[in-house]
Parts: C-alpha cells; sequence; structure tokens
C-alpha cells in the first residue's frame, strides 16, 4: 500500500493507555545496548505493545530495524493496530462520522447518550473490524482519563469522562502511523508465541502488565485474563530462555520494593540480571493523590548500554 502522508506529523500513540512509556523514552533509550545503533538488520519484539510508545520510537529512530513484531492478548487492540496499518482510510471516514455526531450532540447528556450507545455495540454486537477499530479509538478518547479496562466478561466498563471537544479522528497521526506500521507484524495471542520470530541480532522490549505496588493499586486490568505473581513467574522463565538464545532484552515493571522495602519479589526473580530503578511517572489514576513520581524497573540481560540516563535513580 502506498500512502501520502497528509502531513509532516510524527508517529506517535495513537490512544491514550495505562502505564504508557511515552516519557521514559530518553531513559529506556540510553539503556540500550551499546552497539545498537551500529547493528544492521535489526529483529525487534514487543509482546506487550499496549498503546506502541516505545514501537513508534525505536522504528522511528532506528532505521537498522529490518523487521518489528508486535503482540497483545488483548484482540480489540490487536484489530485497531492492525486495520490503521491496512485500512486507515476507512478508519478515517467512521471516526470523522463519530467526531461529527459527537459534536452535533451538543450536550453533556446527549453525548453520554451516544457515548453509552457505542460501548454496548463495542461490548455486546458484531462489529466490522473498521468499526471495532473506530469505536476502540473513540471510546478512549471520550472515556473517563482515557482508561482501557475490561471486566471478568472482557467488557469495556469505562464510564463517560468530560470532554467538551475531543479529537476523536487525528487523520494525519493515523496515517503517520499507517505508514510506520507497514514494516511490523501483528499478533494476537500468548506473550511465548514471539519466540517463535527471533531472527538474527533480536531484541526484546517487555512491558507487562504491572504487579500491583499494593492492595489499592492493584488495576492490570487491560483484558478479562489475569497476570498475576504466576504469569510475572512464567514471563522470566520466557526471558531467560530468550537470553541463553542470545537475544538482547529489556523489561520494565513496577518498582515494589520503592513502597515496601521487604517486597524483593523482582530482586530475587531477576537477580541473575541487570536491575535498575528509574524515575517515571505516573499519570493515570482515579485518585489524583496516587499520581506522581515513582520509581520503576528496567531489567536488561546486557552489560553495556549507550549512556548516563539522567533520572538514574541514584540508590
Amino acid at each position: 500500500m502506498n500512502l501520502q502522508t497528509i502531513s509532516r506529523t510524527k508517529a506517535k500513540p495513537f490512544l491514550k493507555w495505562a502505564g504508557g512509556k511515552t516519557q521514559l523514552l530518553p531513559t529506556i533509550d540510553s539503556f540500550l545496548p551499546e552497539a545498537f545503533g551500529r547493528e544492521k538488520n535489526i529483529t525487534y519484539i514487543e509482546p506487550f505493545v499496549g498503546g506502541g510508545a516505545m514501537l513508534f520510537f525505536m522504528l522511528q529512530k532506528y532505521p537498522n530495524i529490518k523487521k518489528a513484531i508486535i503482540n497483545d492478548i488483548n484482540p480489540h487492540l490487536v484489530t485497531t493496530y492492525t486495520i490503521i496499518r491496512d485500512n486507515p482510510y476507512s478508519l478515517i471516514d467512521t471516526l470523522t462520522d463519530l467526531q461529527e455526531k459527537f459534536r452535533a450532540a451538543g450536550d453533556f447528556e446527549a453525548q453520554k447518550e451516544l457515548f453509552l450507545n457505542i460501548r454496548f455495540r463495542f461490548n455486546q454486537e458484531t462489529l466490522t473490524d473498521v468499526e471495532e477499530a473506530a469505536y476502540m479509538i473513540f471510546l478512549n478518547r471520550t472515556c473517563f482519563n482515557g482508561l482501557y479496562r475490561e471486566n471478568s466478561k472482557g467488557d469495556f466498563n469505562v464510564p463517560f469522562g468530560r470532554y467538551s471537544n475531543p479529537t476523536i479522528c487525528d487523520e494525519s497521526l493515523l496515517i503517520a502511523d499507517s505508514e510506520l506500521l507497514q514494516k511490523v507484524e501483528i499478533l494476537n495471542g500468548d506473550f511465548a508465541r514471539t519466540g517463535e520470530y527471533v531472527d538474527g541480532y533480536t531484541f526484546f522490549y517487555f512491558d507487562p502488565p504491572y504487579r500491583p505496588l499494593d492492595a489499592t493499586s492493584s488495576f492490570n486490568s487491560y483484558v478479562k485474563e489475569t497476570f498475576d505473581d504466576k504469569e510475572q513467574i512464567r514471563l522470566k522463565e520466557f526471558y531467560s530462555f530468550l537470553s541463553v538464545e542470545g537475544c538482547k532484552e529489556m523489561l520494565s515493571n513496577s518498582d515494589c520494593k520503592g513502597r515496601n522495602a521487604e517486597d524483593i519479589f523482582f530482586d530475587e526473580l531477576y537477580q541473575d540480571f541487570f536491575i535498575e530503578r528509574v524515575y517515571a511517572k505516573r499519570n493515570i489514576n482515579a485518585n489524583a493523590s496516587k499520581r506522581g513520581t515513582l520509581t520503576e524497573l528496567l531489567i536488561r540481560n546486557y552489560e553495556n548500554f549507550q549512556g548516563s540516563p539522567a533520572n538514574l535513580f541514584d540508590l
């Protein structure tokens, strides 16, 4: 497919996503392998792509990435990525119609009614892939705090937000993202299946659902399936397997020890690897008092990295 970008818009995430890495990108970049920018024909793999901040950053900064594979267990998210890559103009048409309807609705109650109708259809009706992707973006731009969350039945259950004039259809961004996604293979399933795509110099970036810092911060319900400590351990086993296979790897997760000095779950689990603590801001929380700067973990399986990050947590 040949696309003509309608502006010089930079590709970036098309959704607001809890745990997004946009503000941590400079730090993550500084921890990439020292020779990353000089390697030829890199295979880049993200088993938990989420909002895609790291993906869009890497593909634009490192043209030596010959192939990228992304995966997520959320089928709605994967459908949206696929439609943006393969059929962006139909998506733009549908989103434009939704945006016009939302603005024409006028007042809060009418807009809320439209939101609830779209949410019901998204959860209960059989949709075309274009409709599914459009509804995913519409709900993300109009729901409370731009949060994506599912209940145990797999239904999107975030309430309506308060936005006077949200941008529901960002045409130039969708086209820029579509252009970049042309070199990306998109998977929907368990993170471990990405191990089948190792090819030459392969770099994995893992951004799984974060382990809760405490009982009151247990949100990781991006899908109905839970990602508990057993899954964290299974992920570490996969991480270790790939390391033996010669892959370069980096993994992000919560710094539970930063909240509770006795919680050394990750320090013990990844004791054979390099663990860094870095500053990060958490902006998505229903309780504003719990938003702010915390430390997170960056775990890598290689010693030499590119630079000295500015927001490295000094232990």
